[in-house]
């Protein structure tokens, strides 16, 4: 722990906000709540695509034990973190550029200058072709996260769609939980001597063919029906066909990243320009929202104390709520 920089001067010029968040999901709104505890201006902008709404039931997420839906997490967020004074605005955020005064954020024909920049914007799976795909996410029958809900598969026909090694290595883990895994290595020939051996040793099917398609069944299935005109069905799908990280904000900056284009941080989630901080599924590691919110603890704390110290004298943020 350390303390905020009491012998910094206020920053010049003057700034609309402490800290602008972008990203709406459990690491921006984490992050939103303490800073507005710390009672610094804190302004949150969400474009709506936080994965954690596709969620239809976690029950992993700490101190929920029937389970919570995404929607029903982010929904007591925004009012956790509104109730302190943070503001939640809806928005695509255009540009990040830098500013005497830290930061300009353009986000629908607006300018907001803040000191600090805290970036929760996710990453966008790779999804199978398929009518309907997201309704099956939000049903549970295409699910993205088997360490989310990889207990709740117990026994049931389940394959794992995707370039060969990582989709063995994912099937692998769903044995933890079933019996009956497939992959499907989307008409690749062959997989590594190795992955292939995993696969013999643990009695994972592997089905070398091309997907011609996917589609849902009148009972709630998934038939996928391959190149060779095979029609199999399964109980659900994990798609393994990557990501794409929504790193390009901070990379338009110079902000470093790996290969990936994960955004490199340090032990307080600060990327390599200072005053910009990045978390959660932004940043490499176990995509998990109880990691996501540790990050947002971690980064929004670290913001604050960057800061000159804000001793008490009423509210410092006039408009609260959201616009």
């Amino acid at each position: 722990m350390y303390f905020p920089n009491a012998h910094a001067q206020p920053d010049s010029p003057a700034t609309d906000a402490d800290c602008v968040i972008v990203g709406g999901g459990p690491a921006g709104l984490t992050a939103a709540l303490y800073l507005a505890r710390f009672r610094r201006r804190c302004l949150l902008l969400d474009a709506g695509l936080s994965r954690a709404s596709y969620i239809p039931n976690s029950h992993n997420y700490p101190g929920f034990p029937p389970g919570i839906a995404g929607v029903d997490l982010l929904a007591r967020l925004r009012v956790q973190a509104q109730e302190y004074g943070a503001r939640l605005v809806e928005g695509w955020v255009d540009s990040i550029e830098r500013h005497p005064g830290g930061f300009a954020v353009r986000y629908a024909d607006r300018v907001m200058i803040t000191r600090r920049v805290i970036l929760a914007c996710g990453i966008e799976d790779e999804l199978p072709d398929m009518p309907g795909v997201h309704n099956a996410i939000r049903r549970g029958i295409v699910r993205l996260c088997s360490i989310c809900d990889g207990y709740e598969v117990s026994g049931e026909n389940v394959a794992v769609y995707g370039e060969a090694e990582n989709a063995i290595s994912h099937a692998v883990f769903l044995r933890t939980f079933t019996d009956r895994v497939t992959v499907i290595v989307h008409g690749q020939a062959d997989a590594c001597e190795q992955a292939s051996s995993l696969a013999a040793h643990y009695g994972i099917r592997v089905v070398p063919d091309h997907v011609d398609g996917m589609q849902l069944t009148e009972d709630d299935r998934i038939e996928v029906i391959t190149r060779k005109g095979d029609r199999i069905i399964f109980d659900m799908v994990y798609p393994s066909l990557g990501s794409r990280v929504r790193s390009t904000l901070a990379q338009q900056l110079g902000a470093r990243c790996d290969h990936a284009g994960s955004l490199l941080v340090d032990d307080h989630q600060q990327t390599s320009i200072e005053g910009l901080y990045a978390i959660g599924d932004l940043v490499k590691g176990l995509k998990q929202m109880s990691v996501a919110t540790g990050h947002a603890a971690i980064a929004a704390t670290a913001a604050h104390n960057s800061l000159e110290a804000n001793p008490w004298g009423g509210s410092r943020w006039a408009e609260g709520g959201t616009d």
